[in-house]
């Protein structure tokens, strides 16, 4: 292991002052056992053979002591330089790792048994190093599926064009088929810039308290244009009032995207419930529809980009609705969570926190 220059430092201060405090030591103990010149007592002028005892011998300087503690000293500022230095370089080696791009890199392990406050640096540095690896990678997923999901717009765009110069006749029919794939390429991009400013936190900018339960009420009425034509009722439960401190538009999208969501997979005929309530400063907004629900196994995948579950229609949005609910509820200060509901039913479960004095 290379010593860095913070070792020598430690090492050079602590040995030091072992040696400064050994040798003040054998300085003192050297003085204290010298004879000082005193004067004869009255006794021991008058009686000499009777008073005069051996002389006493002088301490010579204490060079032993002062060696032995200096060679202490030295061990024991090695050990505790060493102590100190080791982690501070195993996170140095860790950093250079990291912007490196090697994302895994981990140094809990290296702390060993320590419990101090390096050792929660260590930890720090673990759970840093795992979010910026989990972003790095979520990012690289989101590229490849943008170009996944624009491959196959663009492709049959590209056929469309082709065919309207083979057989003009048929420009009204590709007209429409290349009206309809760029709106969904709309869609998308419109989707990827709303997530792109929700990672940024854009969402925090403009916050106010607005009625909760007004919001509910605009964004069912809207959902029952889609909702009506199936025979799908959307039901509400609401108290009167629920004031929240938020941003209107990003809430009423995150809301929207869940109960549109419901629609789209709740079988025809079957009602759509939107229930609110409060507890522990929290406003409990649950949307419940009767359809097949997800795999267990994906109830958190369904909020990550892109995800569609295996009952999903073709071309039914592009799965980024619920990553954006998920993104809102965060920058609030929320969460999100799904669930299914025995054998037939599914709920999503929105938690955001209520400002202070806010009553149902």
């Amino acid at each position: 292991m290379k010593l860095g220059r913070l070792f020598w430092k430690f090492f050079l201060m602590f040995w030091l002052a072992q040696i400064v405090t050994a040798m003040g030591v054998g300085v003192t103990i050297w003085a204290l056992h010298q004879d000082p010149p005193t004067q004869l007592s009255r006794h021991a002028r008058e009686h000499p053979l009777e008073t005069a005892l051996p002389p006493r011998p002088r301490l010579l300087f204490p060079l032993v002591p002062v060696a032995t503690g200096s060679i202490v000293s030295l061990i024991f500022a090695w050990l505790l330089a060493l102590y100190f230095a080791r982690p501070i370089r195993t996170l140095q080696e860790a950093f250079e790792a990291e912007a490196d791009g090697k994302l895994a890199t981990r140094v809990g392990a290296a702390m060993g048994k320590r419990r101090d406050e390096l050792s929660d640096l260590g930890h720090d540095f673990d759970r840093m190093a795992e979010r910026l690896q989990n972003l790095v990678e979520g990012h690289r997923r989101l590229l490849h599926d943008v170009s996944h999901e624009l491959r196959s717009p663009l492709a049959r765009l590209q056929a469309a064009s082709d065919l309207m110069h083979q057989q003009p006749e048929r420009m009204a029919e590709l007209t429409g088929r290349i009206q309809r794939d760029i709106g969904r390429i709309d869609d998308l991009v419109d989707e990827l810039l709303t997530l792109s400013r929700l990672d940024t936190g854009v969402g925090q900018l403009a916050r106010e308290p607005f009625d909760l339960v007004r919001l509910i009420h605009d964004v069912a009425e809207d959902a029952r244009f889609e909702a009506d034509p199936r025979g799908c009722d959307i039901t509400l439960d609401l108290p009167e009032s629920l004031t929240v401190d938020g941003n209107f538009e990003w809430l009423r999208r995150a809301v929207e995207n869940v109960l549109r969501n419901a629609v789209r997979h709740s079988p025809a005929g079957r009602p759509i419930q939107v229930k609110v309530g409060e507890e522990s400063g929290f406003a409990h907004l649950t949307i419940e529809d009767q359809g097949s629900g997800v795999a267990p196994a994906d109830l958190e995948a369904i909020f990550e980009p892109f995800y569609r579950a295996a009952n999903t229609k073709p071309f039914e949005g592009y799965g980024l609705g619920l990553t954006i609910t998920r993104q809102v509820l965060r920058l609030h200060g929320g969460s999100v969570r799904a669930e299914n509901l025995g054998e037939s039913g599914f709920a999503v479960h929105m938690r955001l926190p209520l400002p202070p004095h806010s009553n149902l």
